[in-house]
């Protein structure tokens, strides 16, 4: 994969910051390619440019020598042989980076903190979205059989999920540092967001916060800032109050499809807040299947509009497959800061609220028999 996507086309912030700057010496050596020429590219908020070129030596080896970079560190791309290889550079920094034959695959980094970090992340992304291609192209072939294709699904769908958990891993442990801004912003083929829409903004205020402590001064602290602010008001506007006087939800199935509880406008809807980590929804799920099987065909029709309250995507989406779980299933994946339990009041977990035809909350937190003298009353 030679083209990453670049997070810096989402930033305002002016990149350059009134910080005391130095030089940035960058040296190393690459073999194993026929490829010349190096490239030093810099990224700026909505635009990148190449600044400086290099020839190899008869050896492989190469040498820039910046001037006037800021303290803080800011992106730097190095290109050879068409890769792209990402970098924090700050002012006063001696790097070595080298490679030998693949470039992304093989390439070392000294003398940065930040961009060995950004090793660490950016190889084992790419090589997990390599792995992915390498899977979508076998649906190519022709002789192709169903348990075949049904087996190249279920190999794609684990190596997706565990590029996506060893994402937010990475993010949550190295918060505090620029690579996880970085890897904030990187996207799996045909990914739009990084896990669930405007949900992530729980993992950019994460990010944020800690980065308000290491690099105050930083421009992406501002970028960070301003793109949390959009989705708090994104979220805000979301969650209106119906006619019938509840207030609205709107969130993503485990297909990413926005789901709202008043499309469900005319039915008996229990509203039931869960949670896949806490470890304790098997029994309370297993009851639940039982009363939603018993009114599927009631005279007033019966929903359930489940909402997850989990950071996990992949636990949450694993606990409802594994439960077979029939009803409506979302999740912002914001935990404990959803701003459904705001809108609710929900203080514990399980919680629930019965609402009518007509839209009015009629029952909380009611189970068991409870729940079915109710549903008697209100399905005839």
């Amino acid at each position: 994969m030679n083209k990453q996507t670049l997070f810096v086309s989402l930033t305002t912030a002016v990149m350059l910051c009134a910080c005391q700057s130095s030089k940035v010496k960058i040296s190393g050596r690459f073999v194993g390619n026929d490829a010349k020429d190096v490239y030093l590219e810099q990224v700026l908020p909505l635009t990148q440019s190449v600044i400086d070129s290099a020839v190899l030596d008869k050896d492989g080896n190469y040498r820039f020598e910046l001037k006037g970079v800021a303290k803080t560190p800011s992106l730097y791309n190095i290109i050879y042989n068409g890769e792209r290889i990402p970098l924090f550079l700050a002012g006063g920094e001696k790097l070595s980076l080298n490679s030998v034959g693949s470039v992304v695959r093989n390439y070392t980094v000294e003398g940065s903190k930040e961009s060995e970090l950004l090793r660490q992340f950016y190889q084992a992304f790419v090589s997990g979205a390599q792995r992915l291609d390498n899977i979508a192209s076998q649906f190519a072939k022709a002789t192709l059989s169903e348990e075949d294709r049904q087996a190249l699904v279920k190999e794609y769908t684990a190596e997706y999920y565990r590029i996506r958990r060893e994402q937010l891993r990475f993010i949550i442990e190295n918060k505090a540092s620029l690579a996880a801004v970085y890897a904030l912003y990187q996207r799996l083929p045909g990914d739009t967001y990084l896990f669930n829409g405007d949900s992530d903004v729980v993992y950019y205020r994460t990010v944020a916060e800690a980065i308000e402590q290491t690099y105050p001064e930083s421009p992406y602290l501002q970028s960070l800032m301003g793109e949390i602010a959009r989705m708090d008001a994104r979220i805000s506007l979301s969650s209106q109050i119906t006619e019938a006087g509840y207030p609205d939800l709107e969130l993503s199935d485990i297909y990413g499809k926005k789901v709202r509880l008043s499309s469900l406008a005319g039915k008996v809807v229990l509203l039931d807040f869960w949670s896949a980590e806490l470890g304790n929804s098997n029994t309370l799920n297993a009851e639940l299947k039982e009363v939603y099987k018993k009114y599927a065909d009631a005279p007033v029709a019966f929903e359930v509009y489940q909402v997850a309250i989990d950071t996990s995507k992949p636990l949450w989406i694993s606990a409802v497959q594994e439960q077979q779980l029939p009803w409506v299933s979302v999740s912002d994946l914001r935990g404990r800061a959803s701003s459904s339990l705001g809108l609710y009041n929900v203080q514990k977990l399980p919680a629930n609220f019965l609402i009518d035809k007509e839209g009015n909350i009629v029952g909380k937190d009611i189970y068991g028999k409870s729940l079915e003298q109710k549903l008697d009353e209100l399905t005839r």
